[in-house]
């Protein structure tokens, strides 16, 4: 039976995910301190979360084919909650999936390099699709979360592919396009150079 398109479209469900994301965010800034205490970079510039708005949700099931219900939207969806971990440099989005891959009580449901296979419209990034336990009183619930981790240049990328993507009146769509994609190729030649001076630098230091 689908939900009626309003806008308490994720009803109850709103405090799990607002769970969700609290977990994930409050467990990435303890991974990243953990890091620290043990002699190591934080591996991570800034990190933020959001739960898609119920206007988003629907259009994406919709887009999709499939039911507009609060069901499909937490099984069949898996990006209710998300969130971004940005890193200084690549080997940090490496070292932090690791990181979150070996941590017991999450799940990695499935794993997408764009790093290493960017999409033809040159976004780079590398995403994680998780579950998370919400622990309730009678029982104990796993949710799906999207964790999408990139380098600083990634991000100002995105955020600017995004931008276009979403703004159709803007002329020359298919030269920007173009530019957006030579950049891309441009930061990620930067982020190798950056991460190989780090790694010099770092070779310097334990001599």
């Amino acid at each position: 039976m689908e939900e009626t398109v309003g806008s308490n479209f994720y009803e109850d469900a709103q405090v799990l995910l607002e769970s969700v994301l609290k977990e994930l965010l409050l467990r990435i800034d303890l991974l990243r301190r953990y890091e620290v205490l043990s002699g190591r970079n934080d591996p991570v510039e800034h990190c933020k979360g959001r739960i898609k708005t119920e206007r988003s949700m629907i259009d994406k099931l919709q887009r999709k084919g499939l039911p507009v219900t609060l069901e499909a939207a937490l099984e069949e969806v898996h990006d209710a909650v998300g969130v971004r971990v940005v890193c200084q440099f690549v080997d940090d989005v490496y070292q932090m999936a690791d990181i979150i891959r070996r941590q017991e009580d999450i799940k990695v449901i499935k794993e997408k390099d764009f790093i290493k296979n960017p999409k033809p419209n040159g976004y780079r990034s590398y995403h994680m699709i998780v579950k998370i336990p919400v622990h309730l009183p009678d029982c104990t619930r796993e949710l799906f979360a999207e964790i999408q981790l990139r380098t600083i240049a990634m991000d100002c990328w995105a955020a600017l592919e995004h931008e276009l993507k979403y703004k159709q009146e803007i002329p020359n769509q298919e030269l920007l396009q173009k530019e957006l994609k030579r950049c891309s190729d441009e930061m990620a030649s930067t982020d190798l150079t950056m991460q190989t001076i780090r790694q010099m630098i770092a070779g310097a230091d334990s001599k």
